[in-house]
């Protein structure tokens, strides 16, 4: 099968143009989670926050998720495998890459109960937040 683009300006709808160039932007590909960068998602409900990371195609041996002090720290390093010697690669787009993200995190965390699960290519963090005791009202006799 041959892939054949053709990049006649003239043929090309303005708004064609437009996409094409906003799409091909450098920084663009910064933010889809290039150059080492997995999106996040960060969710809050009553009782937790909670974080997805993309990362398809990792096993979850890869990933370490580690909190020191108040530095949520999730990172991931995947080895290289080489399995055939005598195959010729014309092209090679699969790379071993590694990942570094950090997340600053509040005293309302419990963070004896973190835990993180890894399950059809995201990450799921779940930071439990600590149960707020409010002060009770206290009754006082007038004398």
């Amino acid at each position: 099968m041959t892939l054949v683009k053709v990049n006649n300006p003239l043929s090309r709808t303005f708004d064609g143009f437009v996409n094409d160039f906003f799409n091909d932007l450098p920084g663009r590909q910064l933010h889809n989670g290039h150059f080492g960068f997995p999106p996040v998602n960060i969710t809050e409900k009553e009782n937790a926050y909670n974080l997805e990371v993309a990362a398809p195609g990792w096993q979850k041996e890869n990933f370490n998720v580690k909190l020191d002090g108040n530095l949520l720290t999730i990172s991931a390093e995947k080895k290289e495998e080489t399995k055939d010697e005598t195959a010729k690669v014309i092209r090679k787009e699969f790379k071993s890459k590694s990942f570094k993200r950090s997340f600053t995190v509040d005293e309302n965390i419990n963070a004896e109960n973190i835990s993180a699960k890894y399950e059809n290519g995201v990450l799921q963090v779940e930071l439990p937040k600590k149960e707020v005791v409010k002060p009770s009202a206290k009754e006082i006799s007038i004398q």
